[in-house]
């Protein structure tokens, strides 16, 4: 029968062997990870730039015709051109926003925040009821 420190020798060659397989994966994972990121980057820069040609040509080629003179899918380059158009940014509106808007319309009030140095105006709040006032209340029958 082996030792105690026989025992405990053994484990520990087996969970360094274990340790650095698992240390040689999480690497290898890693590196392949960040090299895929970087190719997923530049197919991304391609796909735009197929999307800018795409359209700067629009005027004198169409996507159809171009599929069949260079025998890429119409799909893959109505795709780019698409995703072009959808990943440019839209231009905001510097005045209010939607919700301002829709708020103005309503006639909520707008809320203001105080300038520096000044102090914030908190919300009025409706004072508590008195007993009085809960027991002359008359309910209303629901009908």
């Amino acid at each position: 029968m082996a030792t105690t420190e026989e025992i405990e020798r053994r484990v520990e060659e087996a969970d360094a062997a274990r340790s650095a397989r698992r240390a040689a994966a999480a690497k290898r994972v890693g590196e392949l990870a960040q090299r895929r990121a970087e190719v997923a980057e530049t197919l991304a820069d391609i796909e735009r730039e197929l999307g800018d040609v795409l359209a700067e040509s629009s005027d004198v080629i169409g996507v159809d015709e171009l599929a069949k003179f260079t025998d890429v899918p119409a799909a893959d380059l109505d795709q780019w051109l698409t995703h072009r158009k959808a990943a440019r940014p839209k231009r905001k509106r510097a005045t209010t926003t939607s919700a301002t808007r829709s708020e103005t319309r309503a006639g909520a009030p707008s809320t203001k925040k105080p300038s520096v140095g000044q102090p914030a105006t908190p919300p009025e709040v409706a004072p508590p009821r008195t007993a009085v006032e809960e027991s002359t209340r008359t309910p209303v029958p629901v009908t």
